[in-house]
C-alpha cells in the first residue's frame, strides 16, 4: 500500500487516512455548510494505492465501501466510489488498463448492498510478468479490499517506492470532481514522477488546521505541497501560511515546501465579484511568502494559480472543481515545478 503515513499511529480503519489520535479536532473541523468535517473526509481512501506484480491474464477486485452514497451531482460514481486500474508497459511508463462503476451488477435487485462491489477489472491481458497499481476511490472509504487473479498466477506485493509527496489541500487536492480516482492531479503527478503520493485533501475543510500541520510534521516527505486557499478567506491564510510553513520547518529543516495559489475562476470574465474575492486570496498568499523570504526561511517555493485549469473556462465542471481536462492541466503546469524542487529530469 502506498499513500498512507503514520504507521505508528492507531487508526479506527486500516484505509482512514489520518490516525484515530487526530479524530475529536477534526471532528470540529466542519465545511461551510456544516454537512461535512474534516474528520469525515479524512475516512475517504483518496490516493491510496496497492502496487502489486502478476503475470495473470485477468484481475478482479472485490471491496466493500464505506458509505452506501456512490456517487454526486456532479461526480460520477466512478470518482466517487470506484478503483482504476494502472500497469507499466516495456518502457516502464504508467498507462491506464481499465476502471469500474461501482454499482451491482444487478441494480434491480433490492437485496444487493450497494456497499459491496465485485467485478472483474481487467482480462484478456497479454502474458507477461507486469507491475500494476490499483486506485482506491476519492470520496468514499474503504473497509476492506481484495484483488484477485486465477489459479495457478503469480502474484506478489510490492513494497512502497521513496519518500511521499505530500499535498495538504481541499476538496480539489482530494480529487474532486475526477471522473476516476487515477486522473486527478495528485495521481498524475505521481505517475510521472513515479513517486508515492500522500494525499491529504479534505473537501471543505483544508484550511491550514493546526491538527493537521503537527501530523504532517511527522512525515519525512519529499515535498510538501500546500494548497488550501480555496477553503479559506485572506485573513485565515495571513493567520495560518506562516506557522504552517514554521512548524514543518522547525521539524523537517531541509524538506522543500510549495505553495500553491488557488486556482483561476473560469467565469470570472462575466461575474466579477468572485474573480475579486480570489485575487484577495492570492495576494494574502503572496504576502505570507514574501514574509518568509525576507526572513530567508530556507527551501519555500511558490505557485501562481491562475492558469491552473487554463485560461479558455473549459477546464472546470462548476467554475470551483477541475473536470478531468483541468486535473491534466493542472498537472501539466505543476510537473515542471515538482521537478526543479526535486532535482529531477
Amino acid at each position: 500500500m502506498e499513500g498512507r503515513a503514520w504507521e505508528d499511529h492507531d487508526r479506527l480503519r486500516y484505509f482512514d487516512r489520518m490516525p484515530a489520535g487526530a479524530e475529536e479536532e477534526m471532528k470540529a473541523i466542519v465545511d461551510g455548510m456544516g454537512l461535512e468535517s474534516a474528520w469525515n473526509m479524512s475516512r475517504c481512501s483518496a490516493g491510496m494505492m496497492a502496487r502489486f506484480r502478476t503475470n495473470a491474464l485477468a484481475i478482479h477486485v472485490r471491496y466493500r465501501l464505506l458509505k452506501d452514497k456512490l456517487a454526486m451531482p456532479h461526480m460520477p460514481a466512478t470518482g466517487v466510489s470506484g478503483v482504476d486500474l494502472y500497469a507499466r508497459n516495456e518502457s516502464g511508463e504508467w498507462r491506464f488498463v481499465n476502471g469500474i462503476s461501482p454499482f451491482p451488477r444487478n441494480v434491480e435487485d433490492p437485496s444487493l448492498d450497494s456497499r459491496n462491489v465485485e467485478n472483474v477489472i481487467a482480462t484478456g491481458i497479454l502474458a507477461g510478468s507486469r507491475e500494476y497499481a490499483l486506485n482506491f476511490p476519492l470520496y468514499n472509504g474503504v473497509e476492506s479490499m481484495e484483488i484477485g487473479v486465477p489459479a495457478g498466477a503469480a502474484f506478489a506485493g510490492l513494497a512502497p517506492r521513496a519518500k511521499p509527496i505530500v499535498f495538504y489541500g481541499t476538496s480539489i487536492t482530494q480529487g474532486g470532481v475526477a471522473s476516476r480516482p487515477g486522473i486527478c492531479h495528485t495521481a498524475l503527478l505521481g505517475r510521472r514522477l513515479d513517486r508515492p503520493v500522500l494525499n491529504l485533501g479534505f473537501s471543505g475543510t483544508g484550511r491550514m488546521n493546526p491538527v493537521v500541520v503537527r501530523y504532517l510534521a511527522e512525515v519525512d516527505a519529499a515535498l510538501f505541497v500546500i494548497e488550501c486557499s480555496a477553503n479559506m478567506n485572506p485573513a485565515q491564510i495571513r493567520e495560518r501560511c506562516i506557522p504552517l510553513v514554521k512548524a514543518l520547518r522547525a521539524a523537517r529543516p531541509e524538506n522543500p515546501i510549495l505553495l500553491v495559489e488557488d486556482r483561476g475562476l473560469p467565469n470570472g470574465w462575466i461575474i466579477p465579484v468572485g474573480a475579486e474575492n480570489l485575487s484577495q486570496n492570492h495576494l494574502a498568499l503572496r504576502e505570507c511568502y514574501e514574509a518568509l523570504q525576507q526572513e530567508q526561511v530556507p527551501a519555500v517555493h511558490y505557485l501562481r494559480g491562475a492558469a491552473l485549469y487554463g485560461v479558455d473556462g473549459e477546464g472546470s465542471t462548476d467554475n470551483v472543481h477541475a473536470n478531468d481536462l483541468g486535473f491534466l492541466r493542472m498537472a501539466d503546469v505543476m510537473e515542471p515545478v515538482l521537478r526543479d524542487i526535486l532535482g529531477t529530469d
